[in-house]
């Protein structure tokens, strides 16, 4: 039964155990170097399993970490999934399985959010024609909020000057900034000045590994977003389509949200990789599990910016917000990790179910 213990400590340790289970249950494996380095000079890598042929009609994705610290979430549910719920099972020849680990394997190594030039990649996979620049509107009113300058000051009063903001221009306006900018490079929701080597690397090897299936649903892994140790599953279709409800019947027990009809997000994952699948019935899904309000957690990612570009490395202030940024994206409490990782390897479960109809365990999600 999955617990507390799928989760790993540290990006070394993710890693191995996502190819030491990949291998016991019979998986394809590949390494895509980004010729980036971890803390400890280890080579960082997005990493790729698969089950079934390359010829398969159907396939099911999971990938995890295009949020870099948020992939240890993602990655206890992959590992999971492979160690309790793939191990005796071979996909027939028309079914496969794919697994993409580790999307940001710096920010999961160095403990960030971002890569390692400040970019959020949810909002570095732009169309062809969007140009790569531009802030959100709004985007003045709460920049002196998000953005301060210099080591933190004592008191810093975050939360009362963003309810004061809220009063005066609405309480949407201190999130409006998370679509995403182009402006900023040190800001948060930082798009990038172009594709990212994640961005650049997958546009290389993703096709030679999902092959021309007919149908593919994907399931990428999140966590901060939601109700404390529930999930809720946002979906990249519109609310009423035929698509959507297939969703909501298919995930009866967990909430799925339709994507906005405005303020979507720019330069998103999910709608690119759309696009790169010409002739396949692409379905997209989020999994977000949550932790904290959406106050505490955007004070924890303006903290850990802040401290990053504006504190001492190793500096008790450092260490104190990447800590704080820790607890509210892979919470350490064990009643969380209990409750989250076998709901996740049940939404993955029903997720092979929708996409497959794959023989798995059909128990109720949690």
């Amino acid at each position: 039964m999955p617990d507390a213990s799928s989760f790993s400590p540290d990006y070394v340790s993710a890693r191995a155990r996502f190819r030491a289970a990949a291998l016991a249950a019979g998986a394809d494996l590949a390494a895509c170097s980004l010729g980036l380095n971890g803390p400890t000079g280890e080579d960082l890598t997005i990493d790729f399993a698969r089950l079934g042929s390359l010829q398969a009609d159907r396939v099911v994705l999971f990938s995890s970490g295009l949020h870099g610290i948020e992939g240890f979430v993602g990655a206890a549910i992959q590992c999971a999934l492979l160690e309790e719920g793939l191990g005796s099972w071979s996909p027939p020849s028309d079914q496969a399985v794919l697994f993409l680990h580790g999307l940001n394997p710096w920010g999961m190594a160095h403990g960030r959010r971002v890569n390692e030039d400040n970019i959020d990649l949810n909002r570095n996979f732009l169309g062809p024609e969007e140009p790569w620049r531009g802030l959100p509107e709004g985007f003045n009113e709460v920049e002196r909020l998000l953005h301060p300058r210099g080591p933190r000051p004592r008191p810093d009063l975050f939360t009362l000057r963003a309810l004061l903001l809220s009063l005066r221009h609405g309480r949407a306006a201190i999130h409006a900034p998370a679509v995403g900018q182009y402006d900023r490079p040190r800001g948060l929701f930082f798009g990038g000045n172009g594709p990212s080597r994640a961005n650049l690397r997958l546009r290389e090897v993703l096709a030679r590994w999902i092959g021309q299936p007919a149908e593919l649903l994907h399931l990428d892994l999140h966590s901060g977003v939601g109700p404390w140790a529930d999930a809720v599953l946002l979906a990249e279709a519109s609310a009423s389509t035929p698509e959507f409800l297939r969703l909501e019947r298919g995930f009866d027990a967990v909430r799925v949200l339709a994507a906005p009809s405005e303020g979507s997000v720019r330069g998103a994952f999910l709608p690119w990789m759309k696009s790169q699948l010409s002739g396949v019935r692409y379905t997209g899904l989020t999994a977000e599990f949550g932790t904290v309000s959406p106050l505490r957690l955007l004070k924890a990612l303006r903290d850990e910016n802040r401290a990053w570009h504006h504190e001492p490395h190793g500096s008790p202030a450092f260490v104190n917000a990447r800590e704080a940024l820790a607890q509210v994206l892979v919470p350490p409490s064990r009643r969380w990790r209990e409750r989250v990782a076998p709901l996740g390897v049940r939404i993955a479960q029903r997720t092979l179910q929708l996409g497959l109809g794959a023989p798995v365990n059909d128990a109720p999600v949690p």
